[in-house]
This record gives C-alpha cells, structure tokens and sequence, in this order.
C-alpha cells in the first residue's frame, strides 16, 4: 500500500469513531495485505497468499454502523465462505476466516493450474481461479468444456463437447467409451481419438 494513503488513513482517523476503529483493525491485519482502501474507508482490499504462493484478494464493504453490522465480503474463489461475525469481532478475524477458507481450495486450484499449465485453453489470460470450469481446444475445431467440481477436483468432471456436428458427435461417443478408463491420478482421461493419456499426472495423495 502507499505510504500516502497510509497517511490519508491515519488522518481519518482522528475524525471519527467509525474510522478510528477501521485503522486500528487495519494495522492488525497488516498494512502490507491492504491493497486499496475507498475514500471512506468502507471499502477494502486485502491480499493473501496461500500455502503454494498464489495472490487472492478478497473485497470488504463496511457499513457505517460497522461492527455490529457484519461485513460483506466477496473474494476471488469458486463461492464465498460463511463469515461468522460477533460485536466483537474484528478485521483480522474475517482475514483469517478466508484463510482458512483458502486451505480448503488448495486441491482444487492445484488441479486447474495443472490444466491451464498443459492443455491448450481458450482464452488463457482470462482464466480465472473463482471459474470451476475451462475450454480446451482438442483439434479439429472442437473444444471441450471441463466442469471441475471444488469439493472433489479429481473426480470425474462434467463435460460439454463443441464443435462440428459430425466430428463432435464421434468425440463424444469416444469420450463415452473411454470414460470407464479413468483415474483420479490423471486429471482428463485419454484423449478421444488416440487413447492416450492427455492430461497431466498429478499427486495422488491429497494435500
């Protein structure tokens, strides 16, 4: 965060109730996590890091009547947790909250950066780690949308096939075929038509 709106922070401060408190819970979180802070304080961006080293923001919007008003939250994951609020609690407890929430999606993101590491994605840079689902080119102009599920990312995922009439009904006839040949330690299958492993191997012991 910069130096100067640490400093814009610190003169709110002293004009109210409301930002006194937020400033104070800010600095227990860590002014290093805060990212952005609204004119009013009532919104704010912290980042955290998970245990694998990725960046995850979450959004925080305070009602002036903050703290016996819970905040809302918003984040950057497939379905926000259930914060659990008190009068007493503070800033740092929702942090850790969506820490803990974060440890829970360590699976899951391991396998979605296994895909968009090794497959061919349609449009990459926009893949997002709070979207289950990604669309891989396969050739032959056609595309396959994976539906990862978060509570069990090696599981079987859902697919939605693309394509040419003729050619995308034979890929999905081969796609049926094959799908009793697959393993929670490949992350998808065989490929359609040479029924060969495409996908990445990943740990099969979970974290």
């Amino acid at each position: 965060m910069e130096v100067n709106q640490q400093a814009r922070c610190r003169e709110l401060a002293k004009s109210s109730s409301f930002y006194s408190t937020v400033y104070s819970e800010i600095e227990e979180v860590g002014w290093e996590h805060l990212v952005r802070a609204g004119g009013d304080l009532s919104f704010l961006i912290f980042r955290v890091l998970d245990k694998k080293g990725r960046v995850h923001v979450t959004e925080i919007q305070l009602d002036k009547a903050y703290p016996r008003v819970p905040p809302m939250v918003s984040a950057d994951v497939p379905y926000v947790f259930n914060l659990k609020w008190s009068m007493n609690s503070r800033l740092k407890n929702l942090v850790q909250q969506f820490e803990k929430h974060l440890e829970k999606l360590q699976a899951f993101w391991s396998t979605l950066d296994e895909i968009d590491r090794s497959l061919q994605i349609v449009d990459s840079k926009q893949a997002s780690r709070a979207i289950p689902s990604r669309q891989i080119h396969v050739g032959n102009g056609c595309f396959i949308i994976l539906f990862i599920d978060n509570n069990d990312p090696r599981s079987l995922p859902e697919c939605r096939f693309m394509g040419l009439g003729n050619t995308v009904n034979s890929l999905r006839k081969t796609w049926k075929r094959n799908v009793d040949k697959w393993s929670f330690n490949v992350l998808f299958g065989n490929c359609p038509y040479c029924s060969e492993p495409i996908a990445v191997k990943i740990n099969a012991t979970k974290n």
